[in-house]
């Protein structure tokens, strides 16, 4: 389709009144600006990338700019050309204007520097999704878009004041908006950025400092509001930028939602935000077996545990008690156990252990060295040297502050009894028993954040090494580049001009190229992030909170979750929840509006979570489906399917809790946990009393019902 030639509009015969060349012809004229000026700033784009690419690359801070410069010319490229109009939400009309504003995923202006598109997280664009009728923000009227295959299959228009008919809208209001809720789901998130309702957007916009709680039960949008807020905090948030070093993290509850919501930010426009779920951040985390003993997971969530890492670790960071002879090519210097500790305690705060190994070396050939009573005439990286060949004192210090493994020392405390009981002296006799197990690396998700605690603290071990091998890479670019320019200078004539610069060692330095030179990739998700969201956030442990905490200094988080939602209870407030790990400055938002799960299917979730949670936060459905709970047996599952399947060429299906289904391209089979953050048209739910007693059975039966959108069907063994 050229949307020059043909119209953006592709209403179908019951929409036929709609097609009013008055209630259209605006929009019609507007398209075609915005086709044009698309096609003109691809073209720009595009060769701006390519003029960047070809350019020289430049050394150090010049070659990231230049990298940065091709990331975000990318980043637009590649938005601007997965969309074409549909770019465009929709449009607002002022109390004072009657100039339609249309509000679009990017901001986009014409040749002549005229506004097309307003982004749509400027503050400009807030009353395209926060007006309401009793607040309309100045607006007279507000028309929203509904995009199929790049042309507009609807629109439904609301109108806050007289002023704003004049036979300008088709005034169906909402219904277009619910009739939207029940539409087809697929295998990823649809896009709803256009259909974002106020209660929403304002958790969206709000502030990011401190720690933002986002409250809300099944089907409120948590996921839409948690992905949106992630591209608006980017975008207004000047502490949050690429270019400053701090970035967002996303936080996701398991592999299907991350598959899920995969394609939301880069449909905003967001390609940086790292996204992960838990087991990402530590490196035994893909293999990491389930907690099968609730003991030991229990005693293992502690933010307390976490704590007793940092014991382990000092074990092995005490300086010798005594002192000893230390043998130079020069002369023998005593070195006292007062200069261990000094050497010790020139460790800088806050190094993890492996890399302070280094300072304190240099520290003790500063201490030899100042002792020496030669002539002076040593080099210092020559006394160093030598300093290497005593074998004693580099054994000594091996011994007093070794390398260390996070592996090596989290099993150490799982086999080694009296190591536990030094570190973790609140454990009973009987708990420090239960911790102990035969394969200490067994590694389960509970030990997680205790690896990542020792890995944090304890810095790579491999570190030091590479960071000699890379100084040594250095000095020899560093003497190839003086051999280089000797040979220029040679040729120089008069050795006068600005050819003799090069003598300079500044100017000598600036040539080698430092990123060349061997080095290692780095760890994406080991922080810091300027900001972190996670979803699901309910289900963490105090001892997986202190593996976000020790990413984001400054404390600013988005907490998104339910309260009911919760597999293992959560009996305290948010904020007293937060408080015990480690937040401040806590701000709970609520969202109470049901927008996915039709009230048929309400009416019977809703007593399933309060037999066990009696003030659980039900949220209120503003739709029905007109399709009642279906219950049946479990061997009628296979036709019911098939009988679904015929009667929809599209949308999505789920089994949840039938291990023994296989799933298809549009039916899914997931375990209720699994099943967590997603949704379905639907839902075959299989046996739910077997998914056990107490709060874990309730919630899993409650979040299993609550996927459906459309349909849930019931179905029992006997």
């Amino acid at each position: 389709m050229n949307p020059l030639t043909t119209s953006a509009f592709a209403l179908p015969d019951q929409l036929t009144p709609k097609a009013d060349p008055m209630l259209i012809a605006a929009d019609e004229q507007h398209f075609a600006a915005i086709a044009e000026s698309l096609e003109q700033a691809i073209a720009e784009l595009s060769d701006r990338l390519d003029a960047e690419r070809k350019a020289p690359g430049g050394v150090g801070r010049e070659a990231l700019e230049r990298d940065l410069e091709i990331h975000r010319l990318t980043g637009r490229l590649r938005a601007l050309r997965r969309f074409g109009l549909d770019l465009c939400l929709g449009h607002v009309v002022s109390a004072d204007n009657p100039e339609p504003v249309y509000i679009g995923r990017l901001g986009l202006t014409d040749s002549e520097g005229r506004r097309l598109l307003l982004d749509w997280r400027s503050p400009a664009a807030e009353p395209f999704f926060a007006a309401t009728h009793a607040n309309p923000m100045g607006l007279a009227s507000r028309r929203r878009y509904r995009w199929t295959r790049g042309r507009i299959t609807d629109y439904w228009d609301e109108v806050f004041s007289a002023d704003g008919l004049e036979g300008h809208a088709a005034l169906d209001d909402q219904s277009a908006f619910i009739a939207s809720l029940g539409g087809n789901r697929s295998e990823r998130m649809r896009d709803v950025l256009a259909t974002i309702q106020a209660d929403q957007d304002a958790v969206i916009r709000a502030g990011s400092r401190g720690a933002l709680v986002v409250d809300g039960g099944p089907g409120t949008g948590k996921t839409v509001v948690a992905l949106h807020r992630s591209a608006y905090l980017l975008y207004s948030d000047p502490r949050l930028g690429h270019r400053r070093g701090g970035g967002v993290l996303f936080v996701g509850p398991h592999r299907p939602y991350l598959a899920y919501v995969a394609d939301v930010l880069p449909s905003l426009g967001e390609e940086g935000v790292q996204t992960c779920i838990l087991r990402d951040l530590v490196a035994e985390g893909a293999d990491a077996a389930v907690e099968t003993d609730p003991d030991m997971a229990r005693l293992k969530s502690s933010a307390d545990m976490v704590k007793a890492i940092e014991k382990a670790v000092r074990f092995y960071e005490e300086p010798p008690t005594e002192g000893m002879t230390v043998t130079t090519h020069w002369s023998d210097i005593w070195l006292s156990a007062d200069d261990w500790a000094e050497a010790f305690e020139a460790v800088e705060p806050g190094t993890p252990h492996n890399e302070a190994r280094d300072q304190i070396w240099e520290e003790l050939v500063t201490i030899v060295m100042d002792k020496h009573d030669g002539d002076g005439d040593v080099s210092p990286d020559l006394f160093r040297r030598s300093l290497l060949h005593d074998e004693e004192l580099v054994g000594t210090l091996n011994r007093a502050w070794p390398l260390l493994e996070a592996a090596d020392l989290v099993s150490d405390l799982w086999s080694v009894p009296a190591y536990l009981r030094m570190c973790a002296p609140w454990l009973s006799p009987d708990e420090i028993r239960k911790l102990r197990r035969a394969d200490a690396k067994a590694w389960t998700v509970s030990d997680l954040p205790l690896l990542d605690a020792a890995r944090q603290r304890l810095g790579d071990p491999e570190a030091s090494r590479r960071k000699r091998r890379h100084e040594a890479a250095v000095r020899a670019e560093r003497e190839r580049m003086a051999d280089v320019i000797d040979n220029v200078l040679a040729a120089d004539d008069d050795g006068e001009g600005a050819v003799t610069m090069l003598r300079g060692r500044d100017l000598q330095d600036s040539l080698i190229d430092d990123t060349a030179l061997p080095g290692t990739e780095p760890d994406l998700l080991a922080g810091p992030f300027a900001h972190i969201i996670v979803d699901e956030a309910q289900e963490l442990t105090d001892a997986e909170w202190q593996m976000l905490l020790l990413r984001c200094p400054s404390r600013s988080f988005t907490i998104v979750g339910d309260r009911a939602q919760a597999r293992h209870g959560f009996t305290e407030s948010w904020p007293e929840r937060l408080q015990r790990i480690g937040l401040d400055r806590i701000n709970v938002a609520s969202l109470s509006i049901n927008y996915r799960t039709p009230e048929e299917i309400m009416a019977q979730a809703e007593p399933v979570i309060r037999a066990a949670l009696p003030d659980a936060n039900v949220p209120t459905s503003i739709r029905s489906s007109g399709v009642p709970v279906m219950h049946g047996s479990v061997a009628d599952r296979d036709s019911i399917l098939d009988s679904w399947l015929a009667a929809h060429a599209d949308g999505i299906a789920c089994v949840i809790g039938d291990p023994t289904f296989r799933a298809t391209s549009r039916v899914r089979s997931l375990t209720p946990e699994l099943s967590k953050g997603l949704e379905f048209d639907l839902v075959v739910l299989i046996d739910p009393e077997a998914f056990g007693e107490g709060v874990e059975g309730a919630v899993d039966r409650y979040v299993a019902m609550t996927r459906a959108t459309r349909q849930l069907v019931i179905l029992t063994s006997s």
